[in-house]
């Protein structure tokens, strides 16, 4: 399921925060691509170079970077389908710290898994399942227009936000169930999610403007 946005309501406002995220995603790929390896490996989050106190930068710039175009794209096309209805219920301010906390959060219950790693963690992920996670709270009944993808057949739906992200959600923990069963290292980062999700759903309604919440009929 690949979702294209919500269909039931239009930001008030122009989502600026949301594009520049995606902006600063880009460029980094971009920058990614020109320097390789060597720049991958620089600003990458490495667990085991936390844990003995080196690399704190990467906590946040791992938050901007990707394995690949399918990577960028994906989480990019998760980010715009829910981001800019968030943006506008928080505003930009508040929106910006909220989606830097989730990632900080998320980077963090990935660590806490393998701290022994030496394998490059990177990725938007995180923080972007902050912004799933606090959306299926905030808005749990509005219909995402949705690809659904049947081998070499698609169609568009609409699915409501509480199945489609909850369906996400309980893949994740599966995934994350089944990567701890297994000895390799590396791969996705599920706990990474699970951490980024569970940390919106709880705390991202605090984030939220009440004048925001009541121009939309929220209060």
């Amino acid at each position: 399921m690949i979702p294209l946005g919500d269909a039931d309501r239009r930001p008030v406002r122009f989502p600026l925060v949301t594009i520049a995220i995606i902006a600063v995603n880009v460029v980094m790929f971009l920058l990614e691509l020109a320097g390789g390896d060597a720049f991958i490996n620089q600003w990458s989050l490495v667990p085991a170079e936390i844990v003995a106190g080196r690399g704190w930068i990467t906590i946040l710039t791992s938050m901007f970077m990707h394995a690949g175009w399918l990577h960028i794209i994906g989480n990019m096309a998760f980010f715009w389908a829910f981001g800019p209805e968030i943006e506008d219920v928080m505003g930009p301010v508040r929106y910006l710290i909220f989606y830097l906390l989730g990632g900080l959060v998320a980077s963090t219950a990935q660590l806490l898994v393998d701290l022994g790693s030496t394998v490059p963690s990177l990725g938007a992920s995180g923080a972007i399942a902050a912004v799933m996670g606090v959306f299926l709270i905030t808005y749990p009944r509005d219909r995402i227009r949705t690809i659904l993808l049947f081998g070499w057949f698609s169609r568009i739906t609409f699915v409501p936000a509480i199945v489609l992200v909850g369906i996400w959600f309980l893949t994740q923990v599966f995934s994350e169930v089944g990567a701890l069963a297994q000895t390799q290292s590396g791969g996705v980062a599920y706990m990474a999610h699970i951490g980024g999700f569970v940390f919106g759903m709880l705390l991202g309604r605090l984030f939220e403007s009440r004048r925001r919440r009541t121009e939309q009929g929220l209060e």
